[in-house]
């Protein structure tokens, strides 16, 4: 998956020959982005593995807790998978809207008639 991201986004250009280099000064910013593009991909696929992740390994240990100390049922465990999960997939359908929210913003608005001041 990195390696995946690692090549959609690296902007990798050919070393620049004699005088070429002072009349492409703009190249290195390319590959600058492309890396932090790939960083910042990764570190929302970090993000987002946490978010699903998190809630379950919390209400399980939580379960497991509450049947070692005061002697609960070990059924508990159901609902706490149920509720690990639920809470997960409520943090990845926030993520996402978030995510979709942000990418709409970046996208440049059509200049309409009356629109351009």
């Amino acid at each position: 998956m990195i390696k995946i991201l690692c090549e959609k986004n690296l902007y990798h250009a050919p070393p620049p020959v004699g005088g070429e280099h002072i009349l492409q000064q703009g190249r290195g910013t390319d590959a600058v982005k492309g890396l932090y593009k790939t960083l910042e991909d990764l570190v929302w696929l970090t993000q987002l593995g946490l978010n699903l992740l998190l809630p379950l390994v919390l209400c399980l240990a939580g379960c497991w807790w509450a049947v070692e100390h005061w002697g609960w049922p070990e059924w508990l465990f159901l609902p706490a998978v149920g509720l690990g999960l639920a809470a997960g997939a409520q943090n990845f359908w926030v993520f996402v809207k978030e995510r979709l929210d942000r990418s709409k913003k970046d996208k440049p608005r059509r200049t309409g008639f009356n629109s351009h001041l």
